[in-house]
């Protein structure tokens, strides 16, 4: 028990001393590298976004990184490139691997000296004690993962399901005129979410001065689903080959609605399938209580007189 007080003593007071650490940098770094990236082009005069993050955000997020830091030199850096693959599917261009490795080890500590805190207060065995930490912990650790995962695939869901009004906004638009670049920017200002986003990120990299077919590539690098890869391969195909892009996004218009037909008549089919559980788990009990219920009380009377 003097061992654990000890080793959660040390645990702690590490913590603060990284806290007071971090507290006390300056973050002039930090606000120039901002100030340059809006001075190559991120920063829209017409719709003028603060990037500068709240103190104790920005603060929270070095003391995090720091950490990160630290223990990215004692684990396995194999999964870092799947790690940034997800957090920029989520949406989390900002935070880096090593954030979020700081984050999962701060939830893991945090779960863990909790409960053997609490525990260690109300006098517990130490076996449940350790038992408790070891669960906890692996639920700090695992958690912020899943959330990830849960995170991305709910972003790349949604981006499915917003191609196909893009796809029709650039038919109108090419069709009445315009070359593809002024109709993808006449029609990102018409999109919110997550599709938006991404489309106002790929016109930023435009600005900077990459080309039409590199932006929408690194677009399909961060949010690779099926519904983007097939508009950003008929975007480059049709560009290499010379082919007129109304046809092109017509066609892929018509593909993308019958694909959204077929994906709702799957997700109907699998209704069925999915009901049976809460029928079986929320439904059926209720209705064996209501329909057994008085005979086996009037059983358990009978056979006890």
């Amino acid at each position: 028990m003097a061992l654990i007080l000890i080793l959660a003593a040390a645990l702690i007071g590490f913590a603060v001393a990284l806290t007071i650490r971090t507290l006390s940098s300056s973050a002039t770094g930090v606000g120039e590298r901002i100030a340059q990236i809006a001075s190559y082009g991120f920063a829209d005069a017409g719709n003028t976004v603060s990037v500068k993050k709240p103190l104790v955000r920005e603060r929270l997020d070095t003391l995090v990184t720091s950490i990160g830091e630290i223990a990215e030199r004692r684990v396995d850096r194999s999964r870092e490139h799947e790690i940034r693959r997800q957090l920029s599917a989520s949406g989390l261009y900002r935070t880096t691997p090593r954030t979020f490795l700081g984050y999962r080890l701060i939830a893991t500590g945090a779960f863990s000296l909790g409960w053997v805190a609490l525990n260690v207060l109300a006098g517990s065995n130490v076996l449940v004690v350790l038992f408790g930490a070891l669960c906890l912990g692996a639920l700090g650790w695992v958690g912020p993962t899943f959330w990830l995962k849960r995170r991305a695939a709910n972003r790349l869901q949604q981006i499915d399901h917003e191609i196909p009004e893009l796809v029709d906004l650039l038919v109108t638009a090419v069709e009445g005129g315009l070359g593809f670049g002024g109709s993808l920017e006449l029609a990102v200002r018409s999109l919110e979410g997550p599709l938006g986003e991404e489309l106002r990120l790929a016109l930023q990299e435009q600005s900077l001065g990459l080309t039409t077919n590199a932006a929408l590539q690194n677009m399909l690098d961060r949010v690779d689903t099926l519904s983007v890869r097939s508009f950003v391969q008929a975007i480059v195909q049709g560009e290499s080959l010379g082919v007129s892009v109304g046809k092109i996004l017509r066609d892929l218009a018509r593909e993308m609605r019958s694909r959204r037909r077929q994906a709702a008549e799957e997700r109907a089919h699998k209704a069925g399938t999915k009901i049976i559980f809460p029928v079986a788990v929320c439904i059926f009990p209720a209705l064996f209580v209501v329909a057994l219920g008085p005979m086996v009380i009037y059983l358990a009377r009978t056979l006890g007189g």
